[in-house]
């Protein structure tokens, strides 16, 4: 009896001392002397290996511990509507706090950048008042960093006021030269000019494909366009990510709309507005039938290179990294390539950088000043694309994204890289992006695509149907690729003042329009292919 109640104390004493009998003799994470909070649609894999090697960093630098709590709340446009909730309720106690009533125009005002300040704060309107308390606040949401996403959702944090300098171009002045960080490439800016956001590595858009796949459906050779897309053996087999709910998903349909007009330039003899407009209904049209193709939407636009690895998907539209490193992720060992593929088509994409950024109330600042200048030294450039185990590179994910500083593409440091003939410098003479074109009608564009290929995706789906079937009859054809609501004149004259109006039915009413005319002429195109006309 003694020896079977022995057994089980000393059973209960293995099992309860090997999780500390195994734990790391140091663990920088779990007991550390500084914090530093970041929201971030980042991956895992980009999460541990900055953990890792800031943590690293931090501690010969300093001599201290540093714990990061990564805060997730989705993509960046989960991440933007995250911020402006937080920052509204911040302000909100911080004014009624201070015995100031709250109102409808105060709320319409504190965030908003098109309300101008006079030079004299005693001259202020009762909205100019909150707009300056706001820029003037200091209070926080307990996060520190925004890190990852795009220049353009950047952009708009900065407008509102919800991120501020960090001074790290006075700081550094010799990081943002020609020679190391351009202030612009190829039309895309990748920093700010006044400092509220800077780029820490480089994106493009393109295409991922499962090459298994491919070879079962019988399309010959491997995607390298657009247009591969809408293919009509490629129906159902279609990766889309829904562009009001992804950042990146909407700048890559905007890619395929600039392209489509520069191809119009290139190719036409009109006026320059008419081209444009033509081009803008050309890019339209090759995503209605991308759409078409779609097996989904998925609101998560990393889910797409994982689905086309898995075979659910044929192909799909993705930010390049996560089809590289989709690739990497299945590759089997030894094997010369990757059943999952990527490639950006020629003269299809801009490159843009994911910034990162200091918020407004940073309770951490100064952990967070050092964080940006880890990423952006070369200590920290050399994460991006190193390969697993190569010295300053990764420790376990290869992250196989282009860096930002010029100097990671120099000579020495090609044999270490994930993908050395990959230079984003070099790749961007192929495309110049034109904001003026369509950077006033982003949002515009996602809500388009919604209306047009997401709200009726069963009625689109099965007018394309028909169309194979019958081989593209004419007047068929014809009813299915009506945008006449949609033009480039409407997105400007129409859509965008619905979008930006103050009375938030103006959108909903705009909504249920479109959709029941693309709705009327899907169902009208199927009519008449099974009609034969």
């Amino acid at each position: 009896m003694i020896l079977r109640i022995a057994a089980v104390f000393i059973a209960l004493i293995i099992v309860v001392g090997i999780p500390f009998a195994l734990r790391p003799a140091e663990d920088l994470l779990a007991r550390a002397d500084d914090t530093l909070v970041i929201i971030t649609p980042h991956n895992e894999a980009i999460r541990y290996e900055f953990t890792q090697a800031f943590a690293r960093h931090y501690r010969e630098h300093t001599g201290r511990t540093v714990r990061i709590e990564w805060r997730l709340v989705g993509g960046t446009s989960e991440i933007a509507r995250y911020l402006a909730s937080e920052y509204f309720n911040e302000f909100r106690r911080s004014w009624e706090g201070s015995g100031r009533p709250w109102a409808r125009e105060i709320e319409a005002a504190f965030d908003n950048p098109r309300v101008q300040l006079p030079a004299l704060a005693s001259e202020d309107s009762p909205e100019q008042a909150a707009r300056r308390a706001f820029l003037n606040h200091q209070g926080g949401i307990g996060i520190d960093l925004f890190f990852g996403g795009g220049a353009f959702d950047f952009g708009r944090q900065a407008a509102a006021g919800r991120i501020v300098d960090s001074g790290i171009l006075e700081r550094r002045p010799e990081w943002f030269t020609d020679a190391s960080i351009p202030q612009m490439v190829s039309g895309e800016p990748f920093y700010d000019e006044d400092g509220l956001w800077i780029g820490t590595c480089i994106s493009a858009f393109g295409i991922t494909y499962n090459r298994d796949s491919l070879k079962r459906l019988g399309f010959a050779g491997e995607p390298s366009a657009w247009e591969d897309l809408t293919q009509p053996l490629f129906f159902k087999q279609v990766a889309l990510a829904d562009p009001t709910k992804s950042g990146s998903s909407a700048k890559a349909f905007e890619m395929v709309i600039q392209q489509k007009m520069q191809q119009r330039l290139e190719q036409g003899d009109a006026d320059e507005a008419t081209l444009l407009a033509a081009g803008w209904l050309d890019g339209l049209r090759l995503i209605q039938q991308a759409a078409a193709n779609a097996r989904y939407f998925t609101d998560a636009a990393g889910k797409v290179p994982i689905d086309v690895s898995l075979g659910d998907a044929a192909i799909g539209m993705c930010i390049d990294f996560f089809g590289r490193f989709q690739s990497e992720a299945v590759r089997r060992e030894g094997a010369a390539e990757s059943r999952v593929g990527y490639i950006t088509p020629v003269g299809g994409s801009s490159v843009g950088v994911d910034p990162i950024a200091l918020l407004r109330g940073a309770p951490n600042r100064e952990v967070a000043l050092a964080f940006m200048e880890f990423v952006l030294s070369m200590e920290g450039q050399k994460l991006w694309n190193y390969r697993v185990g190569e010295p300053g590179g990764p420790v376990r994910y290869a992250l196989r994204r282009p860096p930002v500083r010029k100097e990671a593409y120099e000579p020495e440091h090609l044999p270490h890289l994930s993908d050395p003939t990959v230079n984003p410098y070099r790749d961007a003479a192929d495309f110049v992006y034109r904001p003026e074109w369509t950077g006033p009608l982003f949002r515009s564009m996602g809500f388009i695509i919604r209306v047009m290929c997401l709200d009726p995706h069963d009625e689109l789906q099965a007018a394309w149907q028909a169309l194979i079937e019958a081989d593209f009859p004419p007047q068929a054809t014809e009813a299915f690729f009506d945008l006449s609501p949609v033009t480039y004149q409407a997105a400007f004259e129409t859509i965008r003042p619905a979008l930006s109006s103050s009375d938030r039915l103006d959108e909903v009413r705009l909504a249920r329009e479109l959709g029941d005319h693309f709705r009327s002429r899907y169902r009208e195109a199927r009519r008449l292919a099974r009609a034969g006309k």
